[in-house]
């Protein structure tokens, strides 16, 4: 019975080492998907693409008709403002967004004499609650980084970060956790 035990065991061994000798080691590099910024060649070729598509086509003719020429004249009455992130009076208008709009929360409010979309973007619970809070004609500071466009809409679309009502802060953009 032992010598039968012993041989298993033996051939069990043997058997495990030629597996074991037998099997390749991948010594590669795992080729991960690495994220490289685009050059600047690349860049400029991808735009010119866009822009011989219908979007991009569509969006010249907009940029070159009065609607196009009024957000953009909107968006230079604001733009220092934005780049150095300083505080902006705004009005109040509306507390509803143009129809079709896909901007979550927002409101509309008037800047320098100019009708905009503040838009905040997906919020929390508690948050929202205190941007219901707001009225029309309700006089309120605020302060952004970005301001965007689209032909979609006659008003430039600014991005709120913080707004302030009576020197009470009622919505502050938390910032992004991770990096960029």
């Amino acid at each position: 019975m032992k010598k039968i035990i012993y041989t298993l065991i033996l051939s069990l061994v043997v058997v495990g080492g030629l597996v074991f000798a037998n099997r390749e080691i991948k010594k590669e590099p795992s080729k991960k998907a690495t994220s490289k910024s685009p050059t600047a060649v690349e860049m400029k070729a991808a735009r010119k693409q866009w822009e011989a598509s219908p979007d991009g086509i569509m969006y010249k003719k907009w940029e070159a008709y009065a609607a196009g020429k009024k957000v953009y004249a909107s968006e230079a009455k604001i733009r220092k403002d934005i780049s150095n992130f300083t505080n902006m009076e705004a009005i109040v208008t509306s507390l509803s967004l143009p129809p079709n709009s896909r901007f979550g929360i927002g409101i509309m409010a008037r800047i320098n004499d100019e009708d905009f979309i503040l838009s905040f973007g997906p919020l929390k619970f508690n948050e929202f609650q205190q941007l219901r809070s707001l009225k029309v004609n309700d006089k309120i500071l605020l302060k952004s980084h970005s301001v965007m466009h689209a032909p979609k809409y006659a008003y430039p679309i600014v991005a709120g970060d913080y707004v302030e009502r009576n020197s009470k802060i009622i919505y502050k953009r938390e910032p992004r956790k991770g990096g960029c």
